[in-house]
């Protein structure tokens, strides 16, 4: 949440362990309500596919590789920057998400977070 309070940003911080399931979750009082959904997919997304949901955003576009995946699964995903694997010593641990901004300023605010939690 720092790092989107030091972009201006009020949003919905999700954290799931290497399961998918919930280790945390925090919605800024003033945040719109979808942000806590948007937050929970793109991390659970991330987790999902091992990777930034910003890299994954024209896979799913009509010509891409997972141009159905989105609708594919029971659980669904959410191809818009924000959500990122969390890895520890080489091995996936969890993701992070974060929804309420712009793509680019979610990102951002994982990214940032990641580095200081010293996560890769």
């Amino acid at each position: 949440m720092r790092a989107a309070d030091g972009l201006g940003v009020r949003g919905s911080v999700t954290v799931l362990d290497a399961g998918g399931q919930l280790l945390g979750f925090r919605r800024d009082d003033t945040a719109v309500l979808i942000s806590g959904e948007t937050s929970t997919r793109k991390a659970y997304t991330a987790l999902q596919l091992d990777a930034p949901t910003a890299d994954l955003v024209d896979l799913v576009r009509p010509d891409g590789l997972f141009h159905t995946l989105p609708t594919a699964l029971d659980r669904p995903l959410l191809f818009i920057a924000g959500g990122a694997p969390l890895h520890r010593d080489g091995r996936l641990i969890g993701a992070l998400g974060f929804g309420g901004g712009a793509p680019d300023q979610d990102h951002r605010i994982v990214t940032a977070a990641i580095a200081e939690a010293d996560l890769t």
